[in-house]
């Protein structure tokens, strides 16, 4: 809507309640009361300001979604530009501080007073970001980001309450301004924004047509440029080069391909997309990174990225294509295949937004050449649907050609493919039932008495090797998973120790639930890489993905060995959503879960079970030496 049909809802007092509606309607489910709050606080403020620059006709975008993302900018204004008259953008960011100070020490952090001792990102910092992402991945500015610009404006503030925020660098995509500072704020924007009507410009922007622009590919082509330090064997060579012949031919003509890769836990699936997202980037094509785990994809972010927030903007998720333009993309490299779901809709999507398709058709739709590395062995979750088979069926039932590679290469677990085998073979995933360990040179096994033994055996190898080792403990999700516990002033007082075997005196905390670190120890999304993690249990959703070199592995009561048999106890999980399954999926998607515990170590895997028949079993199987 304008800026002046703005300002006329809020003084009828029906812009919250309205803006409500549309939320809903767009976004899919309701906004929160302090949501509703800040529109009825800031919006009135922004349109005001406006109007009173003589821009009262431009439009203005509320919650303007940000590409391929959960995120939602404040205020997107569209106009155009007062001398060149092409469409112009302000992304604006709105605040009701009064006062806020830099946090010490640190480069974008602040803290606001009246909202507790929380850091929050600077606003400046916060609208550049927003003004690179929509740049980057926005077609219609691709070749124009000087149409886009970004201002923070704290509307209640005065320049001398956030004083020390004026320190932060500022540029095109992010200036600061406040209440006492209104009139600059409004000859930045008459600037920018001509004072004539804003809907074309605002019909020329189209946020689903999304693709990375040349500019963030040369950046990544620069990041991700040292393929020397993974040399691709055999199979995963294949892959490589079906996949760039593929693309290079769709290039060249109106010629679409699927690749689908399956391996086993460390057999270099991520490594191959990897290799092919930098050499995309090196080749001037367009694509993507996308997975189905948020800490798979954060971990990307952090090694592939290298802390170049661009680069990790490249690294996203399966449901971000629902309304992606067909074949925007030259390749789209679908990483950990095997968690696609059913569909991208969740219960908060409106009927009227809901998509018709299935996930495996719009990740299909949004690219030349979509590529699916899975390993049909991690499925873990009800919904979970990502098989080699449905992407066959859904390739084929649009007239696409399938291509696929099975990987022989195996990276983790040592190289031993005796102990994938011996694990398939214990959990019942493979024919012929559980066999003796007969030993390998590159991987060792063993059985813990005690979960003290198991956790002594972990530290033991815990930062050897010249502080370059990794152990971490896994459990099955036997046990309730709880919130840090804070004080009556929401500081961290510490992690509730829920892994709870009475038995042993034994216990710990479970790894971090948030996707931020607390009082010392990583976030969820960390937990596999950051040293500090060591002393918390990670569960199936944070183990899987990663590799570490020696895994500890607690059997839960939820699967156990009775006459010959496993026995899978859906009243022992306390995962609820696996639970809810009938009981052969819960069974199979069970079996599946431990099999993902038990191969992420790469040197070694400790096991440990709380029933006692069930740690003969395992005794019987691995001798101790």
């Amino acid at each position: 809507m304008s800026a002046r049909a703005l300002a006329k809802e809020a003084s009828a007092n029906t812009l919250a309640e309205n803006l409500a509606v549309q939320f809903k309607f767009t976004h899919g489910y309701n906004a929160g009361e302090s949501e509703k709050r800040s529109w009825q606080n800031s919006l009135p403020a922004l349109a005001n300001t406006l109007i009173d620059a003589g821009l009262g006709d431009i439009e203005v975008f509320v919650e303007y979604p940000v590409p391929l993302s959960s995120y939602r900018v404040d205020a997107l204004l569209a106009g155009a530009h007062p001398t060149t008259g092409e469409p112009s953008y302000v992304v604006v960011e709105l605040k009701q501080w009064t006062e806020a100070t830099p946090v010490p020490d640190s480069e974008d952090l602040v803290v606001v007073k009246g909202m507790g001792n929380i850091a929050r990102l600077h606003p400046i910092a916060q609208v550049r970001r927003y003004c690179d992402h929509i740049a980057d991945f926005t077609k219609s500015l691709h070749g124009h980001a000087h149409r886009i610009s970004g201002a923070a404006y704290l509307h209640n503030a005065t320049n001398f309450g956030v004083d020390p925020l004026f320190d932060f660098p500022h540029d095109d995509y992010g200036r600061l301004f406040t209440g006492s500072s209104k009139g600059e704020f409004q000859e930045y924007l008459t600037k920018r924004l001509a004072p004539t009507s804003g809907a074309q410009a605002a019909d020329d922007l189209h946020p689903e047509a999304i693709a990375p622009s040349k500019q963030l590919m040369q950046v990544a082509a620069d990041e991700i440029k040292d393929r020397s330090q993974y040399n691709l064997l055999d199979e995963q060579q294949v892959a490589y080069s079906l996949v760039m012949r593929a693309v290079k031919k769709a290039r060249q003509s109106d010629f679409k391909e699927v690749i689908v890769v399956t391996g086993g836990p460390g057999s270099g699936k991520s490594v191959i997309a990897i290799q092919l997202l930098g050499e995309m980037y090196r080749n001037d094509y367009t694509g993507i990174h996308v997975t189905g785990s948020k800490s798979f994809t954060t971990t990307l972010q952090k090694v592939a990225g290298k802390g170049n927030s661009r680069i990790q903007k490249l690294f996203r998720y399966f449901n971000n294509f629902t309304h992606a333009e067909k074949n925007a993309l030259d390749v789209l490299l679908c990483d950990e295949a095997h968690r696609i779901r059913e569909s991208s809709n969740h219960r908060f999507t409106p009927k009227d937004k809901r998509s018709e398709r299935k996930q495996i058709e719009e990740l299909l739709d949004a690219a030349r050449v979509p590529v699916f590395l899975l390993d049909e062995h991690q499925v873990v979750r009800p919904g979970e649907m990502g098989t080699a088979q449905e992407i066959d069926d859904a390739a084929k039932a649009k007239g696409l050609t399938v291509r696929h590679v099975n990987l022989d290469g195996q990276f983790r677990c040592g190289g031993s493919r005796a102990y994938e085998e011996w694990v398939l073979r214990l959990l019942g995933l493979a024919p012929g039932g559980p066999i003796p360990w007969s030993g390998d040179d590159n991987f060792q096994v063993q059985v813990a008495e005690t979960p003290q033994e198991l956790e002594a055996i972990l530290r033991s190898h815990q930062g050897a090797a010249d502080g370059k080792q990794q152990a971490r403990m896994t459990a099955g999700f036997c046990w309730p998973w709880s919130e840090p516990v804070l004080d009556d002033d929401k500081n961290f007082v510490g992690l509730v120790d829920d892994v709870t075997l009475p038995v042993w005196d034994w216990k710990h905390p479970w790894n971090v639930q948030g996707d931020r670190s607390v009082g010392g120890f990583p976030s969820k999304n960390l937990w596999a890489t950051d040293p500090a993690g060591f002393s918390q249990v990670g569960c199936i959703y944070t183990a899987q993905g990663f590799e570490y070199d020696w895994n500890g592995v607690i059997f839960g009561p939820d699967l156990v060995w009775r006459d010959g048999l496993w026995i899978a106890d859906k009243k022992a999980s306390k995962d609820t959503v696996v639970a809810r399954a009938k009981q052969d999926e819960f069974e199979h998607l069970i079996r599946n879960t431990y099999k993902v515990l038990l191969t992420r170590g790469m040197q070694g895997t400790v096991l440990f079970s709380t029933d006692e028949e069930t740690r003969e079993k395992l005794r019987s199987l691995v001798h101790r030496d």
